[in-house]
């Protein structure tokens, strides 16, 4: 199926305009979140994937598209956290940088998603407030709901885990993160209101691991909050009107 395809589905589809971010650092265990709450596969975390969850979300994220890049130009992602300041820096910053392509092939999708209003799972850290708040604003405006996860790992977690995992970043940049998204947890409290939900990761007692060493005994609520908002009516007067223009266009056209 082409992505135009699942574009034109999205009136009907699951998730739709429900919008879920993820923050937390390198190390948190975003992507087990992603996958053991929200359905999201896991493959979808690793390689540049268009299939749906099962709750109809989809994935948002630099992440894969950035390990692709990598790939091309025969960096692998575990040697990251060996470079040197200026090496990373030619990775991530130039504009023709793999970083900086994976961020606009992310930004391509999401603006294709949200032409057809479709579920979003955003993968972020959450170091820049700015930046979440004006994207939650745009979502807002478009009719969206939305709900954040807030992935909480300690220092010593998360550089343990960074240093476990398929693309290692350097310590420094671990703990700056780490510090930023600490700075950021109350004001995104206030951001999302009832829709925000913390999960402390730090645990190591856990018997489940994946792939990026997230390590999570998830209580039923998180569970039943995720899927109650992702069930729930939509809210919004603007969301429900966009919907019955599609259906009424669909009615038209035959499609």
């Amino acid at each position: 199926m082409k992505l135009i395809d699942i574009i034109n589905e999205g009136v009907e589809d699951p998730g739709i305009f429900k919008a879920i971010f993820l923050a937390g650092g390198p190390g948190s265990g975003k992507s087990f979140v992603g996958s053991e709450l929200v359905g999201v596969p896991k493959g979808g975390f690793s390689k540049i994937d268009m299939s749906f969850a099962p709750s109809g979300v989809k994935l948002v994220a630099s992440d894969p598209a950035f390990e692709y890049f990598l790939d091309k130009v025969g960096v692998d992602p575990k040697d990251l956290g060996n470079l040197t300041d200026e090496e990373f820096k030619q990775l991530t910053e130039p504009a023709d940088s793999p970083r900086q392509k994976a961020k606009r092939v992310r930004d391509t999708a999401e603006k294709l998603y949200t032409k057809g209003r479709l579920g979003l799972l955003i993968d972020g850290t959450g170091d820049v407030y700015s930046k979440i708040k004006k994207k939650k604003i745009g979502l807002d405006n478009l009719g969206y709901d939305t709900y954040m996860i807030f992935i909480n790992t300690s220092l010593d977690v998360a550089l343990q885990r960074n240093a476990q995992r398929d693309r290692v970043l350097p310590d420094k940049m671990v703990k700056k993160i780490w510090t930023d998204v600490q700075k950021n947890l109350g004001r995104f409290q206030g951001l999302f209101k009832s829709n925000f939900k913390i999960i402390d990761n730090s645990e190591k007692r856990a018997p489940k691991r994946d792939k990026d060493a997230g390590v999570i005994i998830f209580p039923k609520m998180f569970y039943t909050a995720v899927k109650n908002f992702l069930n729930a009516p939509i809210k919004s007067r603007i969301a429900e009107r966009w919907i019955k223009r599609q259906r009424e266009l669909k009615k038209r056209t035959g499609m």
